[in-house]
């Protein structure tokens, strides 16, 4: 028996030695079962119209680290990442939070990326994107201005608020509200839908609208019969950024369309256009939409949307365009406001009637920013001339939101029809913005960009007024005030502006 029990316990050692033995060989092999490197064809939710979100993702996994592109219908991007064990992050455009969230199973990925679900296998003849006809670029000539624009747009835009969940009755209660809430009477006359109402083309290549829209010249007429104006969105390449069918091949059909249905306003946006062309054929490309809107018959404003690439403040107007993107897309943030703000220095010289840069739509109570600087948002995109496209809910926006959208004294500024662009002086933290206007007087902003209040000074000798200073209004407290010697300060707060109006003897 005792024999026994020993042979038992040498047993149980050897046992037991083995399995520590097999748990250090599992610790020092490849926490990876399988690399990433290669490519992989995903789909993802369906779309409004039926069709699949779909996209491409090529990685390079070295060790831990991943780097590669996204390359989806409506858009491509870099990516860069990690991976542990399974599980792996992509980031793309925005470096702390990761656009692709995943893991490996099976030899397939799959991630979540902007709430929706994706799975990716292993690229095949079949799930390769099928390639287009390549289209040259039109050779540059100059498209004669369509009139329009004289000031600088004023709106609403479904995107910054709505996204994809944008549809024709969301469309008509929010041209309601811009009329019972005075937004339509204090100037604020277009309502742009985004992206995501496309369908798919017909038999004759015509493009529908998707089921969120079931009647677009209807939705059209609605608006219209409030004494509004309406516009619509599209791409020169064949998807929109939501992968949704664009404009590609189908300029001069999808411009007669538009006008046919009633519309007022085009934004244009880069997205899959990128994935054909250079840089360098910008111009050539949103020409040829300019010139298909100037023989729809119909006067449309045209919004380039090209992010500020290729010196578009020097060329945009020679393809008709009224106003373009100087900048990224703008989020609900401090951050993001400023730095779209400052993207503007360089192209003042190039602002003016018909034509304006463009810093991106109006955050203004979307609930990220306080309403000091909401206030420095609004100051500041009048200073610079910007069109005002409110991105908000204007069926619910509460008294501080309406009183600063509705601020009518900080829209003539922006309304000036001088259509100048104010510049910066940087002193510290406030950095002081000075608009002539075309009554001979000047608007000039004090931002603090500082975490502490701090007094702001404003001489009138930096105003470059024809003759000493008349008057003198605060534009944010709606109230006159005096220079004295030439001077006038005021304490700012972290964040906040002081706006005023000066005009001159």
């Amino acid at each position: 028996m005792r024999k026994i029990q020993i042979a038992n316990a040498k047993l149980m050692v050897v046992v037991v030695g083995a399995a520590f033995i097999l748990g250090l060989a599992l610790l020092a092999a490849p926490s990876n079962a399988q690399s990433l490197t290669g490519r992989w064809a995903a789909t993802g939710p369906a779309l409004h119209n039926g069709e699949l979100h779909k996209s491409i993702l090529e990685v390079t996994q070295t060790g831990s680290d991943l780097k590669g592109k996204l390359i989806a219908l409506g858009y491509s991007v870099d990516l860069k990442g990690h991976i542990t064990g399974s599980h792996f992050e992509l980031f793309g455009w925005d470096s702390k939070t990761p656009l692709i969230v995943g893991d490996v199973a099976n030899g397939e990925l799959h991630w979540t990326q902007w709430g929706g679900e994706y799975a990716a296998k292993p690229v095949t003849p079949a799930t390769e994107f099928p390639k287009l006809p390549y289209i040259d670029p039109p050779a540059l000539h100059n498209v004669p201005y369509n009139g329009l624009a004289k000031t600088p747009p004023m709106g609403w835009n479904s995107w910054n608020l709505f996204a994809e969940k944008i549809d024709d009755k969301t469309v008509r209660t929010m041209a309601d509200a811009m009329v019972s809430s005075g937004m339509r009477d204090a100037g604020y006359v277009y309502v742009n839908i985004d992206d995501t109402w496309e369908g798919v083309r017909d038999a004759q290549g015509n493009l529908q609208s998707n089921p969120k829209f079931p009647d677009m010249k209807a939705l059209a007429d609605y608006v219209h019969s409030k004494g509004l104006k309406i516009g619509i969105y599209s791409s020169p390449g064949p998807r929109t950024c939501g992968e949704y069918p664009a404009s590609y091949g189908h300029e001069q059909q999808d411009a007669r369309t538009f006008a046919a249905w009633g519309f007022d306003y085009l934004k244009y946006d880069w997205c899959s256009a990128g994935n054909i062309y250079k840089n360098e054929d910008l111009q050539a490309i949103y020409q040829r939409m300019g010139a298909a809107l100037a023989a729809s018959g119909r006067p449309i404003v045209f919004s380039l949307c090209e992010y500020g690439m290729g010196g578009v403040e020097k060329w945009a107007p020679a393809v008709s365009g009224n106003l373009w993107r100087t900048t990224g897309d703008i989020s609900d943030s401090w951050q993001s406001m400023i730095g779209n703000i400052e993207q503007q220095v360089p192209t003042a010289p190039y602002a003016g009637p018909g034509h304006w840069n463009d810093p991106d739509m109006l955050e203004i109570g979307n609930g990220h920013m306080s309403a000091d600087e909401y206030r420095t948002h609004m100051s500041l995109w009048a200073l610079v001339a910007a069109p005002l496209l409110a991105g908000n809910d204007i069926r619910t926006m509460s008294d501080t939101t309406r009183s600063i959208l509705l601020n009518k004294e900080v829209i003539a500024i922006d309304q000036d029809p001088l259509g100048k662009q104010a510049s910066p002086v940087k002193n510290g933290n406030l950095e002081t913005w000075v608009k002539p206007l075309a009554d001979g007087g000047a608007a000039v902003g004090v931002v603090n960009l500082g975490s502490e209040a701090a007094v702001a000074t404003v001489n009138a000798a930096d105003l470059h007024l024809v003759g000493k200073v008349k008057t003198a209004r605060d534009l944010w407290a709606h109230q006159d005030v005096k220079f004295t010697a030439g001077v006038y300060s005021a304490t700012v707060p972290s964040h906040g502006v002081l706006l005023l109006r000066v005009s001159a003897k």
